[in-house]
């Protein structure tokens, strides 16, 4: 990509943005991985990342070169730490030479305000990882606390939604069996520290396991009929809603129902395989733009209408050294050379449905103090991978149980 084309490109989007973006949400976050060969600077991708109103970015490591280039910018970030690097994270020292060099050498100028530690440890079925995570969370916390920042950082980490047993109705949301004693002492450190629960949700995943159970409308925030939980007589008219009031439920359960709920991650992608359903650029429109308008709204759930929604659109770019299912690559709200990959359609905000209607009611590479390993692939920043199917989940869509494949995500520096 030649970069005066690609200036040429970023003008155009900054000078139409107050046209096409007139309603973004101040909260809007914006997920930026960078598993490819071909993406624009950090600096280039500043004017990208502001042009849709995002306020929060989320990266998949510490990469110093994107945190320098929002210093002084106003935009907040999640940075992230590596499964791989869990055991070695829980030596306080290392914890703290981490958080050092990756969070306190960028600190005030770039706004970062949280580490999320290890992504969707528990659903690995790896006990040496989820061995891990919670010491590695507290020496991380540890860290902070010497250094004077745990006020303005916290720590938390990343979940699946297939951490839940039950997800239908919301109602009736509950992790795993198997999981409840780590998830608890988990749950408990967020308590204590003030620090948000992060979940991964994708309504697209369900679609794909079974598009003719699944009612599209419903999980593009169409307008449709919607379902009605029967406990509490709540109507849902969008499937992302229901997944967090499934959350708040289950977290209820185990006594944390004032613990705030973040969306992590969720999107949809404009290309897939052939048998990856769905994923077509106008449902990937559908599905981030209603979302986005949705986010501008800032109601809550029905469960929750008075909670503002954090949520992490999944992704700013098409990526295309990712490995596993063509969808991995085409997940971006942005193809490489800074222009849209499909027209986000957030003009107005007619037709769309999911508002909380009720029913009889309401890379950083350098890890100092650690050995950086081999990454596959090699990119400007090894972010994160994606891996092709792995294991099979089990989610409740209305009355139908249905067996669809998880892409778990593993990070690398």
């Amino acid at each position: 990509m030649e970069f005066h084309r690609f200036l040429f490109y970023a003008s155009i989007i900054l000078s139409i943005s107050v046209y096409l973006f007139p309603i973004m949400a101040n909260s809007m976050g914006i997920n930026y991985g960078q598993i490819a060969d071909n993406l624009p600077s950090p600096e280039d991708v500043v004017p990208i990342v502001k042009s849709i109103g995002a306020t929060k970015v989320k990266l998949y490591d510490a990469d110093p070169k994107v945190l320098k280039a929002f210093a002084n910018t106003g935009v907040e970030f999640i940075v992230g730490l590596g499964n791989e690097y869990l055991d070695k994270i829980r030596d306080p020292a290392k914890a703290q030479a981490w958080v050092k060099q990756n969070v306190q050498s960028h600190l005030p100028a770039t706004k970062i305000t949280c580490i999320f530690v290890g992504n969707e440890v528990l659903t690995f079925n790896d006990t040496s990882l989820s061995n891990s995570l919670l010491p590695a969370m507290q020496s991380v916390h540890t860290a902070l606390v010497n250094l004077g920042l745990d006020k303005q950082v916290t720590v938390t980490t990343a979940h699946s939604l297939s951490i839940l047993e039950t997800s239908y109705p919301p109602s009736s949301g509950a992790f795993r069996e198997d999981l409840v004693d780590c998830l608890s002492e988990t749950l408990s450190f967020h308590q204590k520290t003030g620090s948000p629960f992060l979940i991964n949700a994708y309504p697209f995943f369900a679609y794909k396991g079974n598009p003719k159970q699944v009612q599209l409308d419903f999980v593009l925030f169409q307008p449709n009929q919607g379902v009605i939980d029967p406990a509490t007589n709540l109507h849902y008219d969008n499937m992302l809603y229901a997944q967090i009031d499934a959350v708040y439920n289950a977290l209820a359960s185990l006594g944390y129902k004032k613990l705030p709920v973040h969306i992590s991650e969720t999107g949809w992608p404009s290309k897939g395989d052939e048998d990856e359903v769905g994923a077509t650029p106008d449902n990937a429109k559908k599905y981030n733009g209603n979302l986005i308008k949705l986010m501008s709204k800032k109601t809550g759930t029905p469960m929750r209408p008075n909670s503002d929604l954090n949520i992490y659109v999944f992704a700013l770019f098409n990526e295309n050294m990712k490995p596993g299912p063509t969808s991995e690559r085409n997940y971006g709200l942005f193809k490489p050379d800074g222009t849209p990959a499909y027209s986000l359609g957030i003009s107005s905000t007619s037709n769309v449905a999911g508002s909380n209607t009720t029913t009889g009611g309401t890379n950083g590479k350098p890890l100092s103090p650690i050995p950086t390993p081999p990454s596959t692939p090699t990119s400007s920043s090894t972010g994160y991978l994606s891996i092709s199917p792995a294991t099979e989940r089990y989610e409740f869509v209305g009355t139908v149980l249905l067996a669809s494949l998880i892409l778990t995500k593993m990070l690398l520096w």
